[in-house]
């Protein structure tokens, strides 16, 4: 049985805490204003898809063709879930970023191939709630699809409101990181149950 809102907590939490995407986003938007921000969030939305798609079929082809990878991709998952609970637990919450000089299309879908983040978040989520149930090219095509939504969806909301994230934050951050911890060690476990 599909677990939706495990599966959403992971996506969710996984896209919006901060990353390279969030923080460039925030800053140019800071920097720029939000409607010069735009083509540089298109751009990340682009390189986002790609990714997703390449990590799809890297994950779905290592699924059929190993078929007892799942337990190992299980504990690594549920271990990088950890690692990530445990780096967002002890994150300070110093949001400051410096973005680059150009907010271009190009340099937001070619940041998509040097964040480890988005490579993480995709085959952890194929491997351990997708893959195991579903192996339809159509229906694994609307998750990348719902996928790159939830990703790419946190450049912008970061972009719109990055000022307010660092003041809440800031004024926060402790409780912000236990709820998004405590959040993320749930669903670690609920791989094994």
């Amino acid at each position: 049985m599909f677990q939706l809102y495990d599966f959403l907590i992971y996506c969710f939490i996984t896209a919006y805490t901060p990353g390279p995407n969030n923080l460039l986003s925030m800053s140019n938007a800071a920097r720029l204003g939000f409607r010069r921000s735009i083509p540089f969030n298109f751009g990340i939305t682009a390189g986002f898809f790609f990714v997703m798609s390449i990590c799809t079929l890297f994950s779905a082809t290592l699924y059929t063709l190993l078929p007892k990878v799942k337990l190992l991709m299980q504990i690594l998952g549920a271990g990088y879930m950890l690692y990530l609970a445990w780096k967002v637990w002890k994150s300070s919450g110093d949001l400051k970023a410096e973005g680059g000089k150009e907010a271009s299309f190009t340099a937001g879908m070619l940041l998509q191939f040097m964040n480890p983040k988005i490579y993480i978040y995709a085959i952890t989520a194929m491997s351990l709630y997708i893959l195991p149930l579903y192996s339809s090219p159509l229906i694994l095509f609307g998750f990348v699809l719902v996928l790159t939504i939830i990703g790419a969806s946190s450049s912008y909301v970061w972009a719109l409101f990055g000022s307010a994230f660092c003041r809440f934050f800031a004024r926060h951050t402790k409780a912000v990181n236990l709820v998004m911890a405590l959040l993320l060690v749930y669903c670690a476990v609920s791989l094994f149950l």
